[in-house]
């Protein structure tokens, strides 16, 4: 995609899952053998059933959400219910992209896909904000 944005639509769920796949291949080696194990979808807004279950009222509220059981709950006595995975929602992404505006587009969907790693990986919010101070 071009950097002329004039003459550019906005960045589509094509688009944002290339940078979601280069974001996870950036990784360290751990993170990312850990990371290829999911699935990255993109769309462009949650669900109203989402939005509820993560206690939201606006579809642009949401950037991502991790799917499935965390690792650190999983066992080898369960019944898998799928296949975990990661969701990531472009209108809210571009929307926090714009207002933002002093990072680059790679650079916040790397932050969300880290962040939704770290979920399944067992990390709370809590744990994460400890971590990683991007969304202070």
């Amino acid at each position: 995609m071009s950097d002329d944005w004039q003459n550019q639509p906005a960045p589509s769920v094509d688009h944002l899952s290339e940078v979601a796949e280069r974001a996870m291949a950036s990784l360290p080696d751990l993170f990312r053998q850990i990371g290829m194990q999911l699935a990255i979808t993109v769309e462009d807004v949650p669900t109203a059933d989402i939005c509820a279950e993560f206690d939201r009222e606006d579809v642009h509220e949401l950037t991502g959400i991790y799917v499935g059981e965390p690792l650190t709950q999983q066992s080898i006595l369960d019944q898998s219910t799928g296949p975990s995975h990661i969701i990531l929602y472009r209108q809210a992404i571009l929307n926090e992209w714009v207002t933002r505006g002093n990072v680059t587009l790679f650079e916040l969907v790397l932050h969300i896909v880290v962040h939704e790693l770290g979920h399944h990986m067992g990390l709370t919010d809590d744990d994460i904000a400890q971590i990683d101070r991007w969304w202070e």
